[in-house]
């Protein structure tokens, strides 16, 4: 088989935590960008979706899609980093190359992985880091995502640890490095190579050839990636082709100075102070977003109106979402599903009531995690120089007639 070719704040950050001069007056935490109307051209394999590129690829999901726990494929969010895709893959020549500090560096082909190894399956959900990046004032750098950077899956392939386990670790074995199939259009770009240590690795991580039942999606990363439930998108390598074991981490743009938050108590800083220490960011945050009703929506007084959307946080599990209709003065437990796919999956999420007021109304949904841990109110989260992270309670604004 042959995949041909498809193209042609009020935020005030303690001196404490920050040092001296830490208080930016300017700061002010916003709801992200209305993602939607969606345009009217689409690319392979997708719904028209909205679009911020198309070399690299880069596609965000309409709202409306987040009424369900499961993202289809043809609506899922799109990001690349470089702008050289391969555009045919040669499924029978095709390999992941496993190697560096193992005893026996070796090929597997698409056919290995689905016939020489245990076959696994986990739904979760995978998110951009920048995600709801548009809340940010001062804006930062990077795509100004809307809430639609995310989706969730039942991903099918092989676990890493079982490639592994084939290779065989050598003494010293510490770090992995991931590599896949998309290029810089210059030289002098460094490729998207990303590092994880072996004590991340557990039984969940696997390198995924199916997505919802069907092959991977040519923009999802076709014919295999890498599946890390719980982490930010930035680790899912897409058309992974390479596996590199290693004793040391390797400095690589993409882990020295990419995707990074400050290294604190509140992982924040200021535009006139950014924190010199930073980490990278892994585990996703507590976080829901409403796909139903949309923005700016017209409703009738008195009808029965019914509240829907998603929460998810790493792992921890949500333990309910609450909906507010008068600005977070009270707040009323909404219906979850029941939560079989699964701690890594979307839980989704119905509020019931008869609106009975005329005029604007502000709908809000926060998620509450088995820790107890709420979702912050969007004037609550802090600024980083990334953008990264967002997870403020999304309001929706409707007009009652």
């Amino acid at each position: 088989m042959k995949r041909r070719d498809f193209f042609k704040t009020a935020a005030v950050v303690g001196a404490a935590t920050l040092g001296s001069n830490a208080f930016a007056s300017d700061i002010v935490m916003r709801q992200p960008r209305n993602i939607g109307p969606a345009p009217t051209i689409n690319f392979p394999e997708k719904r028209p979706m909205v679009a911020y590129s198309d070399r690299p690829p880069l596609l965000e999901t309409p709202r409306e899609v987040f009424t369900h726990a499961i993202t289809p494929n043809d609506q899922f969010f799109v990001r690349w980093h470089m702008p050289e895709i391969p555009t045919l893959t040669d499924t029978e020549s095709f390999t992941i190359s496993v190697n560096g500090l193992v005893k026996n560096e070796f090929k597997v082909t698409l056919k290995q992985l689905k016939t020489e190894f245990e076959q696994v399956e986990v739904t979760a959900v995978l998110q951009c880091g920048g995600n709801g990046r548009s809340a940010f004032s001062p804006t930062t750098g990077g795509v100004q995502w809307g809430n639609g950077a995310m989706g969730c899956a039942r991903w099918k392939g092989v676990r890493l640890r079982d490639l592994l386990h084939r290779a065989g670790l050598k003494e010293g074995a510490e770090w992995i490095g991931f590599n896949g199939l998309e290029h810089a259009a210059y030289y002098e770009t460094p490729n998207f190579v990303r590092e994880l240590q072996i004590h991340e690795l557990d039984d969940h991580v696997i390198v995924a050839y199916e997505m919802n039942g069907e092959d991977l999606p040519y923009l999802n990363g076709y014919p295999v990636r890498l599946v890390i439930p719980g982490y930010y998108s930035d680790s899912w390598v897409k058309m992974l082709s390479n596996i590199t074991v290693t004793d040391k981490y390797k400095s690589l743009f993409f882990m020295d100075h990419a995707y990074r938050v400050p290294d604190n108590a509140t992982e924040s800083e200021t535009p006139e102070k950014e924190f010199k220490k930073t980490k990278p960011i892994t585990l996703m945050n507590l976080k829901s977003v409403i796909g139903f009703p949309q923005n700016d929506a017209v409703i009738t007084y008195g009808s029965q109106l019914v509240v829907r959307g998603v929460a998810f946080d790493s792992g921890i599990g949500i333990a309910k979402v609450l909906v507010s209709l008068d600005d977070g003065k009270t707040w009323e437990e909404a219906l979850l599903d029941d939560g079989k796919a699964g701690r890594y999956a979307y839980r989704a999420f119905r509020y019931s009531f008869k609106p009975k007021t005329y005029g604007d109304m502000r709908i809000m949904a926060r998620a509450v995690d088995k820790f107890g841990k709420e979702q912050p109110l969007t004037q609550d989260v802090l600024w980083n120089h990334g953008g990264y992270k967002f997870n403020g309670v999304e309001v929706i604004n409707v007009k009652v007639v």
